[in-house]
């Protein structure tokens, strides 16, 4: 309630006096939120987790680990909001919703006697101060690679807004704090210099013997063999991060072990969606470059049919052509769709993704219900549909803040449904 009053006298400011005094203004609200809840964070076990992608993932996986170990733990992400049984998604399209709901969050968390607070923390988030006044314990950085350049300015800019947040948890008033840094990224120095005494870094190195199969992946960390449905590469490193978490806690591996083996679904991220079809379906995020080609990667040998659109109108122009030569070189057939055009037209959108396509044949189908149906009808056995950009978006959103409630999942469940139906 408090947000949206501060929004209304907001609109009422003139833009040149508000923007001159933005700082101060979003620094005095994170103050104020934090007073208002009485430091909550001072009060709980608190772990970041930071980096271009992955972040969901690890709170899921260092959730599922800590609740194995009979800890109550609550979690604040882009997917969702939980605290110890009571979960809700998290309808508002940001990770970091504002300061007065992070702050009473954390206090629900705190009242409610959760041993463990994990935090998904990000770099537009540290823009409005909303990573001000958490004390951290714990900080998992899992990697970096170019994202939100044209709201950041700069590369540079978006990697000193991801090492704030590794500041935040230096300038804890917490006795014991651990960063936990995924070596095998460019950028793990800059975070390892971080002035903090527990630092633990993790490597695909470790990993032994990594396989990838079709129910999931397999790999031997120190002499334990880890199982688990999760696919693809990127999983592998996700995981580590959550095994050193969790090792900074004391937990056996063998309770580890146990909840990674059947920690099977993280919605929205390599979600398998299955109506008994003899060919895969799956709904991911890969809102990044990078991420779309790992999602691709993830399924080596397997024709694929791709559904492509775009992160948000009006931002990142500078990945469309790269998104769409991406698609070229790993899928067998694309279809360009609408995702989130916000003020933006969609076709302008689509074929700038377009113009990065140079060898395969492409379908543009603006209706992204549409463009799903098409992908799947086309498939064949042992196929793959890969739908990407939304994950777990709950809207499409269009012109002047106008949204259209979606799940991509859901669509897809319906269309296969209607697929397989009997004929009478």
């Amino acid at each position: 309630m408090l947000d949206n009053i501060l929004f209304q006298i907001k609109k009422i400011i003139p833009k040149s006096l508000f923007k001159l005094g933005q700082p101060i203004y979003h620094y005095s609200l994170a103050l104020l939120g934090a007073l208002i809840y009485r430091f909550p964070s001072r009060k709980i076990f608190v772990i970041g987790i930071t980096g271009t992608k992955g972040k969901t993932s690890v709170a899921e996986l260092v959730n599922i680990i800590l609740e194995e170990a009979g800890y109550k733990t609550a979690l604040a992400g882009t997917l969702r909001f939980k605290i110890d049984k009571k979960s809700k998604p998290n309808k508002f399209k940001m990770t970091m919703p504002g300061r007065f709901f992070v702050q009473r969050f954390i206090r629900k968390a705190v009242d409610s006697k959760c041993d463990y607070l994990i935090l998904e923390m990000t770099s537009e988030g540290t823009k409005q101060f909303r990573h001000k006044f958490i004390a951290l314990n714990s900080l998992i950085f899992t990697n970096l690679a170019p994202e939100h350049i044209e709201s950041h300015g700069s590369y540079e800019n978006y990697l000193k807004a991801k090492l704030k947040i590794a500041e935040t948890l230096e300038k804890s008033p917490k006795n014991y704090k651990s960063l936990i840094v995924n070596m095998d990224d460019a950028e793990s120095e800059k975070f390892l210099n971080i002035n903090v005494k527990n630092k633990i870094t993790y490597s695909l190195s470790e990993a032994k013997n990594f396989e990838f199969k079709k129910d999931g992946l397999s790999f031997r960390y120190k002499n334990t063999e880890i199982e688990s449905p999760l696919h693809g590469e990127f999983n592998i490193y996700n995981i580590l991060s959550s095994i050193k978490l969790a090792e900074t806690q004391d937990i056996n591996i063998e309770t580890i072990k146990k909840a990674l083996k059947k920690f099977n679904l993280i919605r929205g991220r390599v979600e398998k969606i299955n109506e008994g079809q003899d060919f895969d379906v799956i709904v991911d995020y890969a809102h990044t470059p990078d991420s779309l080609k790992k999602l691709y990667q993830a399924f080596p040998n397997s024709n694929k049919i791709c559904v492509l659109g775009n992160t948000g109108g009006g931002r990142d122009t500078w990945k469309r052509k790269i998104m769409g030569s991406i698609a070229d070189k790993y899928c067998s057939q694309i279809i360009l769709t609408n995702e989130d055009p916000y003020d933006e037209d969609p076709l302008k959108i689509i074929n700038d993704v377009a113009t990065g396509i140079k060898q395969i044949d492409y379908d543009i189908i603006e209706d992204r219900k549409e463009a799903i149906k098409k992908a799947i009808s086309l498939a064949k056995t042992g196929d793959t549909v890969l739908i990407s950009g939304k994950g777990t978006d709950p809207y499409i959103m269009g012109p002047n803040n106008s949204k259209i409630e979606w799940d991509d999942a859901t669509i897809c469940r319906q269309v296969l449904k209607d697929l397989l139906k009997p004929e009478l």
